[in-house]
């Protein structure tokens, strides 16, 4: 449903948001280990689970906590991405960055345990296992 003005309603909602959010995160964790798979050596593989993890960590606090200012700052002038088109003056990027930060700080924060978790099972894998590396 669209509105004179040409934004797409109903407006997003916090709850929305991160659940989508969350939903992305679950998804990211399989790709995640199907992609440190590709990396041979059992060092480079646990590096990199370990760095993936300490960088979603890093971006779901800096994500939640930017988007959710900036949720606050638009006094409930939410836009998705579609409705760029609709955005006017200097603070109208902000009212589509908000839920696109939000969206990713929680994704980042489902993927955050993931990753250490895949790091710690990559780590503990015996030394013969397809898991462990070469």
């Amino acid at each position: 449903m669209r509105t004179d003005n040409a934004i797409i309603r109903p407006l997003l909602r916090i709850r929305d948001v991160a659940a989508r959010g969350a939903l992305f995160g679950l998804a990211t964790v399989p790709l995640l280990g199907v992609a440190s798979l590709f990396l041979g050596d059992h060092h480079d593989r646990t590096t990199f689970l370990g760095v993936v993890g300490l960088f979603a960590a890093f971006t779901a606090v800096v994500g939640i906590l930017v988007g959710l200012f900036f949720w606050w700052a638009c006094g409930g002038d939410i836009r998705r991405c579609r409705d760029w088109h609709t955005v006017t003056g200097q603070a109208g990027p902000v009212t589509v960055a908000a839920p696109v930060l939000l969206r990713i700080g929680v994704l980042a924060l489902v993927l955050f345990p993931g990753a250490f978790g895949l790091h710690h099972l990559v780590d503990g894998a015996s030394y013969d296992s397809w898991l462990y590396g070469d």
